[in-house]
């Protein structure tokens, strides 16, 4: 088996723990949403950006529930041999982290992402994820962790993390200081998450998973664009 690089993104939420079981209830509920928003027709392609290397019953949503996996083609950073072995109806195409996706405009029907977002490095880099995702696609659905939850998705600090000065001080606090790196890890608000989609683009940016008014456990960002 290939090393699988996505474990640290499930350490706060050990398997079979109530936090793991509060993840995928959150899921559950972002696939509800993506297909309510993006009505996916069983005859167009979607693509899935940075799907998870780590098989379980909290990751990969959208694979594990679509009706039409063969429609769906996956990407993301490592040989996710366990990933092909679980969903062998589903193409996956290994790519680098910062170049652009190997597909041409506009050739998917729907691009999607769930928690990828908010670590690809930098505010820059996150507007550039976003225009990609729109160059090859004509609707696209990303989900993010909201920064406003009670609980801190990665590290399970709780309220510090509302502020990147008070997150930076609980990281060291409780020995997570690779999570208060910018490459790692930039929180994102619903005003982070406008920032990241290009100027005039048509979108729609609400709560998602456990929903709890401002305090929603994620976000997410839908731009439904017209036919060229």
């Amino acid at each position: 088996m290939s090393k699988v690089i996505d474990a640290k993104y499930y350490e706060a939420a050990a398997e079979d723990s109530l936090a793991s079981q509060l993840v995928i209830k959150a899921r559950n509920r972002i696939y509800a949403d993506f297909m309510k928003l993006c009505r996916p027709d069983p005859s167009e392609t979607i693509l899935d950006v940075g799907v998870s290397d780590v098989v379980n019953d909290a990751a990969n949503v959208l694979e594990r529930s679509y009706p039409y996996p063969k429609q769906i083609t996956a990407v993301g950073l490592g040989r996710a041999e366990e990933f092909k072995h679980a969903f062998p109806g589903i193409g996956y195409k290994q790519i680098e982290s910062g170049e652009r996706l190997p597909f041409p405009d506009k050739h998917f029907s729907i691009a999607t992402s769930n928690a990828v977002l908010e670590h690809v490095g930098t505010k820059s880099a996150q507007r550039e994820f976003v225009s990609e995702l729109m160059r090859v696609s004509r609707r696209v659905f990303i989900t993010v962790p909201n920064r406003f939850f009670p609980v801190e998705h990665h590290t399970a600090i709780p309220i510090l993390h509302w502020t990147d000065f008070t997150f930076k001080l609980g990281c060291i606090v409780f020995g997570k200081r690779d999570w208060a790196r910018q490459k790692n890890l930039i929180l994102i608000s619903k005003r982070r998450l406008r920032e990241a989609c290009p100027p005039g683009s048509p979108m729609d940016i609400g709560s998602t998973g456990i929903l709890l008014g401002p305090f929603s456990s994620n976000l997410y960002l839908s731009v439904q664009q017209n036919p060229a």
